[in-house]
């Protein structure tokens, strides 16, 4: 999450700091940026009718999209803790996350929000602290909290990660905090118990955990657990550090002044979890010093090599990004360099926080969006059509200059107007509160951006839209970010977590008539959802490839279902499924404008 000088960032600021052992002042220089304001205007976009939409656009202008805050009507009463006290301690600006996720099965998506807490001399004092809340759906976007009867949580929590890890349909939840982590057992939709200890997975006592991940790593039919870890951190480290901004006082510090760590690999044994991090190569050293070198902030469960087994993508803060190929043995084997991944354009370790991975031109290619520090522009890496090889096409795709101006953690694909074209959406907000008496440039609360895919022939394909009339054109703090049919009407509704702050829960006012399908799996064995199969939906032609997988974004989870926009299609001409194990079905007569479940085995084989 550094600063970083360019050629044209003139304005810097002297930073002080001590170091552990020697305990001496050494001067780190932080810079900031104003940037030169690159006015875009709503031109209009020329839409040539090409195969990636699925009904060309004769006037395909950025179109005027419509969103509306329901956080109070909808009945979030949620309030981030950080613990913030004046201390800036590092995780007091990281967390906390969200899951869009049915925990009851009843058929429509709630809400689990992480809550982080005080420190421990604050609980002491005044007793406050902070608990997560989880909120049941009654399928209109109205919620009840249900936390006291359902999940009783309370700890420094950082992500939640949603699974069914014991195969008995109900999801279960696995909770990061900077501390042990938690696992809870779903007792049919009625309660979750505690059963870290059972199965586990608590991790360290000192370990400061963000995003985890349920999948398939051996393609054994049960879900295994992968855990990102961040820096080396504790109140004694970083008080030690004792970041400074010149005329403001103690600051949040970068990671760069913490050792790095490696990120944990669970398997899942059935009725336990062993941890097999160090024999499957997860853990990744420095070549000359032999230390850890991971700061991972999110990951991504993505089959990259099209080899039918499950690979992951993690971003790292300030140190290069992993790609992990699963060697379909057991093990991984670390290629982000060679496949492109781990820089930016310029051969750069980026400040890199959310992540998200779609074939978003409605092809082969995979395209990799990873959210940026300040005056880092996002990466948008994209591969060529049957080729391993990715390339950071951020400024290409329309999606570089802007994304420079913000900070951005929680970032995702979806169709917001199901049109058949994936969007972009990333919130965004700074780590330091009084960043803008330092940087003109930059503000802590920051607005969230949306890029509009108007298709593969415009010039620059992902156009920003106007929100500054709607409820994403307010800004805040933002971190986390997750989507769902909240309100059941077809199309994407979204929630932002901000720290410190109420989370905000956005309707997507859709003002189009376009038609849409989602289609959630049912699978075998402990892998009920399906996680990791590809669905393949083709109307008129042209064919939208999404993957099962509930990680997603920064901190965040999704419901495991596919959505796809159909735009003005009336029918639908195949669904494809890819499940777990390789086997291949295809479903036909499934009508648009509804919610399917697809069983396996109950399909034409394609084998």
């Amino acid at each position: 999450m550094a600063t970083r000088d360019t050629e044209t960032e003139r304005l810097s600021r002297a930073v002080k700091g001590s170091g552990i052992a020697a305990g001496l002042l050494i001067l780190i220089v932080a810079c900031g940026v104003l940037l030169s304001q690159c006015e875009r205007s709503q031109r209009e976009v020329v839409e040539a009718p090409v195969p990636t939409s699925i009904v060309p656009i004769a006037d395909a202008t950025v179109p005027e999209l419509r969103f509306t805050d329901i956080t109070e009507s909808a009945g979030i009463q949620f309030v981030h803790e950080n613990g913030a006290t004046g201390d800036r301690l590092l995780p007091e600006t990281m967390g906390g996350g969200v899951a869009s996720f049915d925990f009851d099965l009843d058929g429509d998506l709630d809400l689990l929000f992480v809550n982080s807490s005080t420190w421990p001399d604050e609980q002491a004092q005044t007793g406050r602290t902070g608990r997560s809340a989880l909120y049941q759906n009654n399928g209109h976007a109205q919620f009840k909290d249900v936390s006291e009867t359902h999940l009783d949580l309370s700890a420094y929590g950082m992500a939640p990660a949603v699974g069914d890890f014991n195969g008995d349909r109900y999801p279960d939840v696995f909770i990061t905090a900077v501390g042990s982590n938690l696992l809870f057992l779903n007792q049919n939709g009625e309660s979750f118990i505690d059963v870290t200890e059972t199965y586990g997975v608590g991790g360290a006592e000192d370990a400061f955990s963000t995003c985890a991940t349920f999948f398939d790593y051996d393609r054994d039919d049960d879900l295994d657990l992968f855990v990102c870890n961040y820096v080396g951190w504790s109140v004694e480290i970083d008080q030690a550090v004792d970041f400074q901004l010149t005329g403001v006082g103690r600051a949040y510090g970068p990671p760069t002044d913490f050792p790095g760590t490696s990120s944990w690999l669970y398997r899942n044994d059935g009725h336990s979890f062993t941890d097999v991090t160090e024999t499957a190569g997860i853990a990744v050293l420095n070549e000359q010093t032999n230390e850890l070198i991971g700061k991972a902030l999110a990951v991504s469960v993505v089959d990259v090599n099209r080899d039918g087994w499950s690979d992951l993508i993690v971003a790292n803060d300030t140190v290069r990004n992993f790609l992990f190929i699963n060697q379909l043995d057991g093990t991984f084997t670390e290629k982000g360099i060679e496949y492109g991944l781990a820089f930016d354009s310029s051969g750069a370790a980026t400040g890199a926080m959310g992540l998200d991975v779609a074939h978003h031109s409605n092809d082969e290619r995979l395209g990799i969006a990873i959210g940026n520090f300040a005056n880092e522009m996002s990466s948008f890496y994209v591969n060529s059509a049957g080729l391993n090889i990715f390339s950071d096409d951020a400024i290409v795709l329309g999606v570089g200059a802007l994304t420079r101006r913000v900070l951005t953690f929680g970032l995702f694909f979806f169709d917001v107007d199901n049109d058949g074209r994936i969007d972009l959406f990333s919130v965004n907000g700074h780590i330091e509160p009084e960043i803008a008496l330092v940087q003109a440039s930059q503000s802590y609360e920051q607005t969230p951006q949306l890029f509009w895919n108007c298709g593969a022939n415009c010039a620059r394909p992902f156009q920003p839209v106007r929100t500054q009339n709607t409820a994403l054109g307010l800004a805040s703090v933002g971190r986390g970010a997750t989507y769902g049919d909240f309100d059941g009407d077809g199309d994407l509704d979204i929630v932002v977590t901000n720290v410190g702050g109420k989370p905000s829960v956005i309707r997507n006012d859709l003002g189009t008539t376009n038609n849409w399908l989602n289609v959630r799996l049912r699978y075998q064995d402990s892998n009920q959802n399906g996680i990791g199969a590809t669905v393949q939906v083709t109307t008129s032609g042209a064919t939208q490839t999404r993957q099962i997988t509930r990680t997603r974004s920064y901190l965040s989870q999704f419901g495991a279902s596919a959505h796809f926009g159909l735009g003005q299609a009336t029918s639908i001409d195949l669904v494809e499924v890819t499940w777990p194990d390789g086997t291949r079905e295809t479903f036909d007569e499934i009508d648009p404008n509804q919610s399917v479940q697809l069983l396996f085995g109950s399909g034409t084989s394609a084998n």
